[in-house]
């Protein structure tokens, strides 16, 4: 990420995580975002650590690409129990690039949680990156959707009982 700081701190045993940067350029950066990119990253909530509807925590909980070659992508993040009401669900349009890339080792983690994201403008609308515990997801794409949950049968809640 360019402005987003997610780093391993060996004495802490943990992710040091600063957005600080990332919001000081957002005024100049979201009059270039796509409306959908840039409605998911200006809402307040979105890096407030404490917040309901900040992406922290969320637990990536399915991937659909499809099969066609309509450009289309869903990310589905499940919420975390201790913090989230709700999941995410983000649609993605025009993808013209997707990767998980796998660069950490907590192995003593069940599932890839989000640390941090960052959305920055691209040509072609947008490049989503999104660190988790375990990998990076990026997604270059014409525009996104993020869409909370809403309640017992979102599908973006884990389907594990709790």
């Amino acid at each position: 990420m360019k402005y987003v700081k997610v780093e391993w701190d060996d004495e802490f045993r943990g992710f040091a995580l600063d957005a600080n940067a990332y919001l000081t350029e957002l005024p100049r950066l979201g009059p270039e975002l796509p409306p959908g990119a840039r409605a998911f990253v200006v809402d307040p909530e979105h890096y407030r650590v404490g917040a309901d509807r900040c992406v922290k925590d969320l637990e990536l909980a399915g991937v659909r690409l499809a099969t066609d070659k309509s450009g289309s992508l869903v990310l589905d993040f499940a919420p975390n129990r201790w913090k989230h009401e709700e999941g995410l669900r983000i649609r993605y349009s025009g993808v013209a690039h997707f990767s998980v890339d796998y660069d950490h080792a907590i192995d003593w983690m069940a599932a890839d949680t989000v640390l941090f994201d960052e959305v920055l403008p691209d040509p072609a609308g947008c490049v989503h990156e999104i660190a988790l515990t375990d990998a990076t997801v990026t997604v270059r794409c014409r525009d996104l959707d993020a869409v909370w949950g809403g309640g017992p049968n979102d599908p973006a809640r884990p389907r594990t009982g709790y």
